[in-house]
């Protein structure tokens, strides 16, 4: 069975999600990790992949949103056909992801080593 190069990332689209997310809530800050880009920093093949993509996104605006409303609503922005699969997307406050940092390992890890996309 031949190895394939992993698929870029569609940047364009990526872009246009954190414009959609940012015309609703001023963004502190919005980072991707998950299985795709591990798979683009040359993660092996022969691994639990966990989710394909992984969003965690903070604005302050978020403060007085329900957190399933705040995250079902930066969701249904992701276009998972352009994107070619879905996210687990994460909505927190700035104080929300220091406690959430310190309880979530993959949280952190997007954080601390995701592709910055306000950066893009």
């Amino acid at each position: 069975m031949p190895v394939t190069a992993p698929a870029p990332l569609n940047l364009r689209e990526l872009q246009r999600y954190v414009q959609r997310i940012g015309d609703r809530f001023d963004l502190e800050a919005a980072r991707l990790g998950g299985a795709r880009v591990d798979d683009l920093r040359g993660a092996a093949p022969q691994r639990e992949r966990g989710e394909e993509f992984v969003v965690v996104l903070v604005s302050a605006f978020f403060a007085g949103i329900p957190w399933l409303e705040r995250v079902h609503q930066a969701a249904s922005l992701w276009d998972a056909a352009e994107m070619s699969g879905r996210a687990d997307v994460h909505c927190y406050t700035p104080g929300e992801l220091e406690r959430r940092r310190a309880t979530s390992f993959a949280v952190a890890r997007v954080v601390d080593g995701g592709v910055d996309l306000l950066a893009l």
